[in-house]
């Protein structure tokens, strides 16, 4: 069964993102387990991909460096192994489709299953076709996390009343990054999505400083960090606990 719902049990929930493989797996493992135990409540995993059309520069040179160091499906899902010996932090695997159906969706989900995950995001799956591996996954207590875009307009409450784990909100238009100020309302949509599900709403892209992740918290559920991370991760490389573990620290803070 899925361990995302306990991210949301105690309040405003920080959800933290970085890419396995970078700089290599077993910093993947340790700085995983520094974040959770800084205070992250829910990990998200980037699955290293050649085309990573949602990224932005930061977050596509880490897959880049991921899969240089030899990044492959089945030594990710090693790593979670080792990871789930030590803590129970929900997991979450970023990836997208094409990993997902070379792999096989019913051995991808089964190993998700037996290696610990408890969800998977996909930004490039279509809602329409989502139907041909949500099912798959279910049977594996494995839920398939909603996108929901600022563009997504009418189609907001269709998207979310099947929504399971959270709902990724998406602050802003264009891909993964920092950025100075997030302009889009986030309040009225997540108003619109909760009067479609009670799944919580977690709200991610540009987030990066504690007085936007303050902000972000007073109307949503969570808040997501991936490029800050990543970023801290880059400039430190295999030395990056430390720096993690006091941003992480931070950024849940502001968040209570």
């Amino acid at each position: 069964m899925s361990k995302i719902p306990n991210a949301f049990k105690s309040g405003k929930a920080f959800l933290a993102f970085l890419t396995a493989g970078d700089p290599n797996l077993d910093k993947t493992e340790e700085y995983i387990l520094a974040m959770a135990n800084a205070g992250a409540d829910l990990v998200e995993i980037g699955i290293p991909f050649s085309d990573p059309v949602a990224e932005g520069e930061v977050i596509t040179a880490a897959n880049v460096r991921a899969l240089a160091a030899g990044a492959k499906l089945p030594r990710i899902f090693d790593m979670v192994r080792a990871v789930r010996k030590n803590t129970d932090v929900p997991l979450v695997f970023l990836t997208y489709l094409n990993p997902v159906f070379k792999y096989g969706y019913e051995k991808f989900f089964a190993a998700c299953e037996s290696s610990g995950m408890d969800g998977v995001i996909i930004p490039d799956l279509p809602y329409e076709e989502k139907g041909e591996l949500t099912g798959i996954a279910a049977l594996h207590g494995i839920d398939v996390v909603t996108l929901i875009a600022p563009t997504s307009s009418e189609r907001v409450r269709t998207l979310a009343s099947g929504a399971h784990g959270f709902v990724y909100l998406v602050s802003s238009m264009g891909v993964t990054g920092v950025r100075k100020q997030i302009s889009t309302d986030i309040s009225s949509i997540v108003r619109e999505i909760r009067q479609a599900t009670q799944t919580p709403v977690a709200v991610g892209f540009g987030i990066s400083e504690p007085t936007q992740a303050a902000l972000i918290a007073r109307e949503a559920d969570g808040v997501i960090v991936g490029s800050a991370i990543v970023k801290i991760i880059e400039k430190h490389g295999e030395n990056a606990a430390d720096a993690l573990t006091e941003y992480v620290a931070a950024m849940k803070s502001a968040i209570k």
